[in-house]
């Protein structure tokens, strides 16, 4: 291609991954946030002093519209801002209400935002609003940066974090928890293979330039992106083809001893709870016939369970599959999740096979290697 028509084609704007209900939560989010913020403002101020200014549009915009940015975070707002504006009258009182003060404050508020690490975008436009204010910004001096620009910053921060924590959001946003089932320093599974954070770091650091998205951010974009590659390659083999058919299992109402003599005998290590008509109620593992596995002290050595039934030590909650289900859906979940055993349902729930660590790994070891089928 032709690289002024490759140039020109950069104008383009590139399309947003984001859903059409996303989009109007988003809208909806930066209208509620400036309503609010201007009435709470108005009514703590008062009508006879500045209580709103036009930047808070501009940081709205970044906490409602994409909080996960790292430029939409608490101490990005309130700490950009602020900073932002103490800069701005600095340079107002130093050099007046001139280009060059305008461009000073810009300038040394986008230095100060980087040095402690509250970059903002809308404090360089609070900087200034401190320098080409007018009159009423300039009587309040530095009492500027309280009232309106923290006021304000604190309330917007306030309403998203309820807006965006009522939406089912993360915010303040932080990468994906990643349990470590024992509890070691070591890498998760998915892990231990492939890209690194130092990997990422470095990767980061290769542009040159400020990019807007955390590492954790990434390095789960990154793991995603592999994850669906393997479903893809993985996609035509399901969990139908490898789980076991004639699962051993238990009833409720049955007694210990009868659930522990069934794992010694079939040398298994789990078995599903089924009622009467082989509806999953819960499973029971080796570690459920112990008492002690959770104490505070470390060094309390579990014993065996005294209850009598397998209803009474039997787990409840069970991360279960659909026979049609790709095993590359499981993957994750036996891996960085910890399980050991998945019970497989049909489309009336009821237990149809079960599949282990050993039936996943060797699947994946005994299917040909090939080529990952494109995207339709």
């Amino acid at each position: 291609m032709n690289p002024a028509l490759r140039w020109l084609r950069s104008f383009y704007p590139a399309p947003l991954a984001i859903g059409r209900g996303e989009l109007w939560l988003s809208s909806l989010g930066v209208g509620l946030g400036l309503l609010c913020t201007d009435w709470l403002s108005r009514h703590v101020l008062g009508t006879s002093s500045v209580w709103f200014i036009a930047p808070m549009g501009a940081s709205a915009v970044l906490l409602f519209a994409v909080p996960a940015s790292p430029l939409a975070q608490p101490w990005s707002i309130v700490g950009g801002n602020v900073l932002s504006a103490l800069i701005g009258v600095a340079c107002h009182q130093w050099l007046g209400s001139t280009g060059l003060a305008a461009a000073v404050a810009g300038t040394g508020a986008v230095a100060a935002m980087f040095a402690l690490r509250c970059l903002h975008p809308p404090g360089g436009a609070v900087a200034l609003t401190a320098v080409l204010g007018g009159p009423a910004i300039h009587e309040l001096g530095f009492g500027f940066a309280l009232w309106p620009v923290a006021a304000d910053s604190a309330v917007m921060l306030l309403l998203a974090l309820l807006f965006n924590n009522a939406m089912g959001r993360s915010y303040p946003h932080h990468g994906v928890a990643r349990s470590r089932p024992h509890d070691t320093r070591d890498p998760l599974p998915t892990q231990r293979v492939g890209h690194t954070k130092e990997d990422l770091d470095a990767a980061l650091a290769s542009f040159g330039e400020l990019l807007d998205i955390d590492r954790d951010d990434l390095e789960e974009i990154m793991t995603r992106a592999q994850m669906h590659a393997q479903r893809r390659h993985w996609n035509g083999v399901r969990c139908q083809d490898i789980m076991s058919r004639d699962v051993v299992s238990v009833g409720p109402g049955d007694s210990v001893d009868e659930a522990w003599a069934r794992l010694a005998h079939h040398k298994i290590k789990a078995l599903p709870v089924v009622d009467a008509e082989q509806h999953l109620v819960g499973i029971v593992s080796l570690h459920d016939f112990f008492i002690g596995q959770s104490a505070p002290a470390p060094s309390r050595v579990p014993r065996m369970n005294t209850a009598r039934r397998v209803e009474d030590i039997m787990t409840r909650k069970v991360r279960t599959a659909r026979p049609e289900q790709a095993i590359a859906d499981l993957v994750r979940g036996f891996s960085d999740g910890g399980l050991h055993h998945m019970p497989v349902l049909d489309a009336q729930d009821r237990l149809v096979g079960m599949v282990t660590q050993s039936d996943l790994v060797a699947a994946l070891f005994m299917t040909p290697a090939g080529p990952a089928v494109g995207p339709p």
